[in-house]
Protein backbone atom coordinates (compact mmCIF):
# COMPACT_ATOMS: atom_id res chain seq x y z
CA UNK A 1 0.00 0.00 0.00
CA UNK A 2 2.75 2.42 0.94
CA UNK A 3 4.64 1.82 -2.33
CA UNK A 4 1.54 2.57 -4.39
CA UNK A 5 0.71 5.72 -2.45
CA UNK A 6 4.25 7.04 -2.80
CA UNK A 7 4.30 6.24 -6.52
CA UNK A 8 1.18 8.35 -7.03
CA UNK A 9 2.86 11.39 -5.45
CA UNK A 10 5.74 11.45 -7.93
CA UNK A 11 5.42 14.51 -10.16
CA UNK A 12 6.93 13.88 -13.57
CA UNK A 13 9.53 16.50 -14.43
CA UNK A 14 9.98 17.55 -10.80
CA UNK A 15 13.30 17.28 -8.99
CA UNK A 16 11.54 17.05 -5.63
CA UNK A 17 9.43 14.41 -3.92
CA UNK A 18 6.90 15.81 -1.46
CA UNK A 19 5.95 13.08 1.01
CA UNK A 20 3.39 15.42 2.58
CA UNK A 21 1.16 14.84 -0.46
CA UNK A 22 0.94 11.06 0.02
CA UNK A 23 -2.78 10.17 -0.08
CA UNK A 24 -4.52 8.00 2.47
CA UNK A 25 -5.70 4.56 1.43
CA UNK A 26 -9.40 5.44 1.90
CA UNK A 27 -8.91 8.35 -0.47
CA UNK A 28 -7.19 6.13 -3.02
CA UNK A 29 -9.89 3.45 -2.83
CA UNK A 30 -12.57 6.08 -3.24
CA UNK A 31 -10.89 7.54 -6.34
CA UNK A 32 -10.77 4.08 -7.91
CA UNK A 33 -14.57 3.77 -7.50
CA UNK A 34 -14.54 0.30 -6.03
CA UNK A 35 -12.26 -1.32 -8.61
CA UNK A 36 -9.52 -2.07 -6.05
CA UNK A 37 -9.56 -3.61 -2.61
CA UNK A 38 -7.09 -3.52 0.27
CA UNK A 39 -5.78 -6.50 2.19
CA UNK A 40 -4.93 -4.78 5.45
CA UNK A 41 -3.21 -7.80 7.01
CA UNK A 42 -0.83 -8.21 4.06
CA UNK A 43 -0.69 -4.44 3.45
CA UNK A 44 -1.31 -4.99 -0.27
CA UNK A 45 -3.68 -3.68 -2.92
CA UNK A 46 -5.32 -5.76 -5.63
CA UNK A 47 -8.05 -5.50 -8.25
CA UNK A 48 -11.52 -6.29 -6.94
CA UNK A 49 -12.02 -9.32 -9.20
CA UNK A 50 -9.98 -11.48 -11.59
CA UNK A 51 -12.39 -10.59 -14.43
CA UNK A 52 -11.22 -6.97 -14.21
CA UNK A 53 -7.62 -8.16 -14.59
CA UNK A 54 -8.65 -10.19 -17.64
CA UNK A 55 -10.39 -7.19 -19.15
CA UNK A 56 -7.43 -4.88 -18.66
CA UNK A 57 -5.06 -7.53 -20.03
CA UNK A 58 -7.17 -7.96 -23.16
CA UNK A 59 -7.39 -4.18 -23.73
CA UNK A 60 -3.76 -2.97 -23.44
CA UNK A 61 -4.55 0.31 -25.23
CA UNK A 62 -6.56 1.60 -22.25
CA UNK A 63 -3.32 2.91 -20.77
CA UNK A 64 -0.81 4.45 -23.16
CA UNK A 65 2.63 2.81 -22.92
CA UNK A 66 2.20 1.66 -19.31
CA UNK A 67 5.71 0.23 -18.82
CA UNK A 68 7.33 3.41 -20.10
CA UNK A 69 5.08 5.41 -17.77
CA UNK A 70 6.04 3.33 -14.72
CA UNK A 71 9.72 3.52 -15.71
CA UNK A 72 9.45 7.31 -15.87
CA UNK A 73 7.83 7.43 -12.42
CA UNK A 74 10.55 5.21 -10.93
CA UNK A 75 13.38 7.15 -12.56
CA UNK A 76 11.94 10.52 -11.55
CA UNK A 77 11.83 9.29 -7.97
CA UNK A 78 15.40 7.93 -8.09
CA UNK A 79 16.70 11.20 -9.54
CA UNK A 80 14.92 13.35 -6.96
CA UNK A 81 16.80 15.65 -4.62
CA UNK A 82 15.47 13.73 -1.61
CA UNK A 83 16.89 10.41 -2.80
CA UNK A 84 20.24 11.99 -3.65
CA UNK A 85 20.46 13.36 -0.11
CA UNK A 86 19.27 10.08 1.36
CA UNK A 87 21.91 8.16 -0.57
CA UNK A 88 24.76 10.09 1.04
CA UNK A 89 23.51 9.46 4.57
CA UNK A 90 25.88 7.24 6.59
CA UNK A 91 23.06 4.97 7.85
CA UNK A 92 20.04 5.35 5.56
CA UNK A 93 16.63 4.48 7.01
CA UNK A 94 14.94 2.33 4.38
CA UNK A 95 11.57 2.48 6.16
CA UNK A 96 11.12 6.16 5.32
CA UNK A 97 11.66 5.57 1.59
CA UNK A 98 9.32 2.66 0.94
CA UNK A 99 9.28 3.23 -2.83
CA UNK A 100 13.08 3.15 -3.14
CA UNK A 101 13.47 -0.61 -3.20
CA UNK A 102 10.86 -1.17 -5.91
CA UNK A 103 12.29 1.61 -8.08
CA UNK A 104 15.87 0.38 -7.70
CA UNK A 105 15.06 -3.24 -8.54
CA UNK A 106 12.39 -2.83 -11.22
CA UNK A 107 12.90 0.42 -13.12
CA UNK A 108 15.02 -1.44 -15.67
CA UNK A 109 12.42 -4.20 -16.09
CA UNK A 110 9.84 -1.62 -17.16
CA UNK A 111 12.34 0.33 -19.25
CA UNK A 112 13.32 -2.79 -21.19
CA UNK A 113 9.69 -3.43 -22.09
CA UNK A 114 9.03 0.14 -23.29
CA UNK A 115 11.31 3.16 -23.36
CA UNK A 116 10.26 6.57 -24.62
CA UNK A 117 12.45 9.68 -24.79
CA UNK A 118 11.84 11.03 -21.29
CA UNK A 119 12.59 7.87 -19.28
CA UNK A 120 15.61 7.27 -21.54
CA UNK A 121 17.02 10.67 -20.56
CA UNK A 122 16.24 10.01 -16.90
CA UNK A 123 17.95 6.62 -17.08
CA UNK A 124 21.12 8.15 -18.49
CA UNK A 125 20.99 10.88 -15.85
CA UNK A 126 20.66 8.28 -13.10
CA UNK A 127 23.43 5.98 -14.33
CA UNK A 128 25.93 8.83 -14.38
CA UNK A 129 25.15 10.03 -10.85
CA UNK A 130 27.34 9.38 -7.82
CA UNK A 131 24.33 8.43 -5.69
CA UNK A 132 23.75 5.50 -8.01
CA UNK A 133 26.00 3.45 -5.69
CA UNK A 134 23.21 2.97 -3.14
CA UNK A 135 20.61 2.22 -5.82
CA UNK A 136 22.85 -0.41 -7.41
CA UNK A 137 23.47 -1.97 -4.00
CA UNK A 138 19.73 -2.34 -3.45
CA UNK A 139 19.43 -3.94 -6.89
CA UNK A 140 22.16 -6.44 -6.04
CA UNK A 141 20.49 -7.37 -2.76
CA UNK A 142 18.23 -9.57 -4.84
CA UNK A 143 21.24 -11.52 -6.11
CA UNK A 144 23.67 -11.64 -3.19
CA UNK A 145 23.94 -10.99 0.51
CA UNK A 146 25.14 -7.42 0.90
CA UNK A 147 25.16 -5.16 3.94
CA UNK A 148 23.76 -1.72 3.21
CA UNK A 149 25.61 -0.41 6.22
CA UNK A 150 28.95 -1.23 4.64
CA UNK A 151 28.51 0.46 1.28
CA UNK A 152 32.10 1.73 1.16
CA UNK A 153 33.31 -1.85 0.75
CA UNK A 154 30.67 -2.91 -1.78
CA UNK A 155 32.13 -3.92 -5.16
CA UNK A 156 31.44 -1.46 -8.01
CA UNK A 157 28.41 -1.85 -10.23
CA UNK A 158 28.58 0.87 -12.86
CA UNK A 159 25.84 2.31 -15.02
CA UNK A 160 26.98 0.18 -17.95
CA UNK A 161 26.88 -2.92 -15.76
CA UNK A 162 23.33 -2.03 -14.72
CA UNK A 163 22.04 -1.30 -18.24
CA UNK A 164 23.58 -4.57 -19.44
CA UNK A 165 22.05 -6.43 -16.49
CA UNK A 166 18.57 -5.20 -17.43
CA UNK A 167 19.19 -5.55 -21.18
CA UNK A 168 18.22 -1.97 -22.10
CA UNK A 169 19.65 -1.82 -25.61
CA UNK A 170 19.39 1.91 -26.29
CA UNK A 171 20.95 2.92 -22.98
CA UNK A 172 23.82 0.45 -23.35
CA UNK A 173 24.57 1.73 -26.86
CA UNK A 174 24.51 5.37 -25.71
CA UNK A 175 26.82 4.77 -22.75
CA UNK A 176 29.34 2.91 -24.90
CA UNK A 177 29.33 5.47 -27.69
CA UNK A 178 29.80 8.27 -25.16
CA UNK A 179 32.88 6.50 -23.81
CA UNK A 180 31.58 6.80 -20.25
CA UNK A 181 32.81 3.41 -19.07
CA UNK A 182 35.49 0.82 -19.66
CA UNK A 183 33.66 -1.91 -21.55
CA UNK A 184 35.76 -4.60 -19.83
CA UNK A 185 35.55 -3.16 -16.32
CA UNK A 186 35.01 -5.81 -13.66
CA UNK A 187 32.48 -4.96 -10.99
CA UNK A 188 30.50 -6.99 -8.51
CA UNK A 189 31.71 -10.65 -8.43
CA UNK A 190 34.33 -9.56 -10.98
CA UNK A 191 31.69 -9.58 -13.73
CA UNK A 192 31.95 -7.42 -16.83
CA UNK A 193 28.92 -5.82 -18.55
CA UNK A 194 29.08 -8.66 -21.10
CA UNK A 195 28.92 -11.23 -18.30
CA UNK A 196 25.74 -9.65 -16.90
CA UNK A 197 24.11 -9.50 -20.33
CA UNK A 198 25.02 -13.15 -20.96
CA UNK A 199 23.86 -14.15 -17.49
CA UNK A 200 20.36 -12.81 -18.18
CA UNK A 201 20.23 -13.84 -21.84
CA UNK A 202 19.97 -10.35 -23.36
CA UNK A 203 20.96 -11.21 -26.92
CA UNK A 204 20.71 -7.70 -28.37
CA UNK A 205 22.95 -6.25 -25.68
CA UNK A 206 25.46 -9.08 -26.09
CA UNK A 207 25.51 -8.34 -29.83
CA UNK A 208 26.15 -4.63 -29.20
CA UNK A 209 28.96 -5.31 -26.75
CA UNK A 210 30.60 -7.83 -29.07
CA UNK A 211 30.74 -5.27 -31.88
CA UNK A 212 33.31 -3.18 -30.03
CA UNK A 213 36.90 -3.96 -30.89
CA UNK A 214 38.13 -3.47 -27.31
CA UNK A 215 35.71 -5.94 -25.74
CA UNK A 216 37.19 -9.10 -24.22
CA UNK A 217 34.48 -11.77 -24.72
CA UNK A 218 36.39 -14.34 -22.67
CA UNK A 219 37.14 -12.29 -19.54
CA UNK A 220 36.53 -14.36 -16.41
CA UNK A 221 35.02 -13.24 -13.09
CA UNK A 222 36.39 -13.87 -9.59
CA UNK A 223 35.50 -17.57 -9.88
CA UNK A 224 37.09 -17.94 -13.29
CA UNK A 225 33.70 -18.06 -15.05
CA UNK A 226 33.39 -16.38 -18.45
CA UNK A 227 30.32 -14.92 -20.20
CA UNK A 228 29.97 -18.23 -22.09
CA UNK A 229 29.84 -20.06 -18.77
CA UNK A 230 26.98 -17.83 -17.54
CA UNK A 231 24.99 -18.23 -20.73
CA UNK A 232 25.46 -22.01 -20.73
CA UNK A 233 24.44 -22.36 -17.09
CA UNK A 234 21.22 -20.40 -17.59
CA UNK A 235 20.24 -22.02 -20.88
CA UNK A 236 20.57 -18.98 -23.15
CA UNK A 237 21.14 -20.74 -26.44
CA UNK A 238 21.23 -17.60 -28.62
CA UNK A 239 23.94 -16.02 -26.49
CA UNK A 240 25.95 -19.26 -26.44
CA UNK A 241 25.88 -19.35 -30.24
CA UNK A 242 27.16 -15.77 -30.47
CA UNK A 243 29.98 -16.32 -27.99
CA UNK A 244 30.93 -19.72 -29.37
CA UNK A 245 31.39 -18.09 -32.76
CA UNK A 246 34.12 -15.77 -31.47
CA UNK A 247 37.63 -17.11 -31.93
CA UNK A 248 38.80 -15.33 -28.76
CA UNK A 249 36.37 -17.39 -26.68
CA UNK A 250 37.73 -20.69 -25.39
CA UNK A 251 34.71 -22.93 -24.67
CA UNK A 252 36.97 -25.46 -22.99
CA UNK A 253 38.38 -23.05 -20.41
CA UNK A 254 37.73 -24.35 -16.86
CA UNK A 255 36.70 -22.11 -13.97
CA UNK A 256 38.38 -22.16 -10.54
CA UNK A 257 36.50 -25.36 -9.71
CA UNK A 258 37.54 -27.14 -12.88
CA UNK A 259 34.10 -26.98 -14.47
CA UNK A 260 33.69 -25.91 -18.09
CA UNK A 261 30.74 -24.45 -20.03
CA UNK A 262 30.15 -28.00 -21.33
CA UNK A 263 29.97 -29.58 -17.87
CA UNK A 264 27.73 -26.86 -16.48
CA UNK A 265 25.39 -27.12 -19.50
CA UNK A 266 25.34 -30.91 -19.04
CA UNK A 267 24.62 -30.56 -15.34
CA UNK A 268 21.74 -28.17 -16.13
CA UNK A 269 20.29 -30.53 -18.73
CA UNK A 270 20.51 -28.14 -21.70
CA UNK A 271 20.75 -30.60 -24.59
CA UNK A 272 20.91 -27.99 -27.34
CA UNK A 273 23.70 -26.13 -25.59
CA UNK A 274 25.69 -29.31 -25.07
CA UNK A 275 25.61 -29.99 -28.81
CA UNK A 276 26.58 -26.39 -29.63
CA UNK A 277 29.56 -26.33 -27.26
CA UNK A 278 30.77 -29.77 -28.37
CA UNK A 279 31.30 -28.39 -31.86
CA UNK A 280 34.51 -26.55 -30.93
CA UNK A 281 37.83 -28.43 -31.04
CA UNK A 282 39.02 -26.86 -27.75
CA UNK A 283 36.30 -28.75 -25.90
CA UNK A 284 37.31 -32.06 -24.33
CA UNK A 285 34.05 -33.83 -23.38
CA UNK A 286 35.75 -36.13 -20.88
CA UNK A 287 37.75 -33.43 -19.09
CA UNK A 288 37.33 -33.86 -15.30
CA UNK A 289 36.78 -31.00 -12.86
CA UNK A 290 38.45 -30.60 -9.46
CA UNK A 291 36.37 -33.47 -8.05
CA UNK A 292 37.32 -35.77 -10.92
CA UNK A 293 33.84 -35.63 -12.44
CA UNK A 294 33.34 -35.02 -16.15
CA UNK A 295 30.28 -33.74 -18.02
CA UNK A 296 28.84 -37.25 -18.32
CA UNK A 297 28.75 -37.88 -14.58
CA UNK A 298 27.29 -34.43 -13.91
CA UNK A 299 24.40 -35.06 -16.30
CA UNK A 300 23.83 -38.63 -15.07
CA UNK A 301 23.68 -37.56 -11.44
CA UNK A 302 21.01 -34.98 -12.29
CA UNK A 303 19.01 -37.48 -14.34
CA UNK A 304 19.36 -35.74 -17.73
CA UNK A 305 18.89 -38.72 -20.03
CA UNK A 306 19.05 -36.74 -23.26
CA UNK A 307 22.40 -35.21 -22.37
CA UNK A 308 23.78 -38.60 -21.35
CA UNK A 309 22.82 -40.00 -24.77
CA UNK A 310 24.55 -37.12 -26.55
CA UNK A 311 27.76 -37.50 -24.56
CA UNK A 312 27.89 -41.29 -24.86
CA UNK A 313 27.56 -40.91 -28.61
CA UNK A 314 30.51 -38.55 -28.74
CA UNK A 315 34.00 -39.89 -29.23
CA UNK A 316 36.43 -39.81 -26.33
CA UNK A 317 33.91 -40.15 -23.51
CA UNK A 318 34.77 -42.89 -21.00
CA UNK A 319 31.68 -44.06 -19.06
CA UNK A 320 33.89 -45.98 -16.62
CA UNK A 321 35.98 -43.00 -15.53
CA UNK A 322 35.95 -42.74 -11.69
CA UNK A 323 35.93 -39.41 -9.88
CA UNK A 324 38.46 -38.57 -7.14
CA UNK A 325 36.35 -40.54 -4.65
CA UNK A 326 36.28 -43.64 -6.86
CA UNK A 327 32.65 -43.19 -7.90
CA UNK A 328 31.78 -44.31 -11.42
CA UNK A 329 28.82 -43.81 -13.70
CA UNK A 330 27.22 -47.03 -12.44
CA UNK A 331 27.17 -45.64 -8.91
CA UNK A 332 25.52 -42.45 -10.14
CA UNK A 333 23.01 -44.69 -11.91
CA UNK A 334 22.09 -46.30 -8.59
CA UNK A 335 21.20 -42.83 -7.31
CA UNK A 336 19.38 -41.76 -10.47
CA UNK A 337 18.76 -44.79 -12.74
CA UNK A 338 18.92 -43.52 -16.29
CA UNK A 339 22.18 -44.99 -17.57
CA UNK A 340 20.86 -48.53 -18.01
CA UNK A 341 18.00 -47.25 -20.16
CA UNK A 342 20.45 -45.26 -22.25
Amino acid sequence: MDELCHALVVELGSADFNADNVPSMPTLVSCCQGLITVDKEASTVRLIHFSLHEYLSSHPDIVDRPHSAVAEICLTYLNSRQIRAFSTAPSPDMENTCFLQYCSVYWGVHAKRELSDCPRSLALKLLLKEHYDLISTILLLGHARLDLGDRDNCPPFSGLHCASFFGIVEVVATLIEAGCYDINKQGFWGCTPLSWAAYNGHEEVVEILLRWRKVNPDKADDDGQTPLFFAARNGHEGVVKMLRGRKEVNPGKPDNFGQTPLSIAAESGHEGLVEIVLGREEVHPDKPDNTGRAALSHSALKGHEGVVKILLGWGGVNPDRPDKFGRTLLLYDSWNPIVVRV
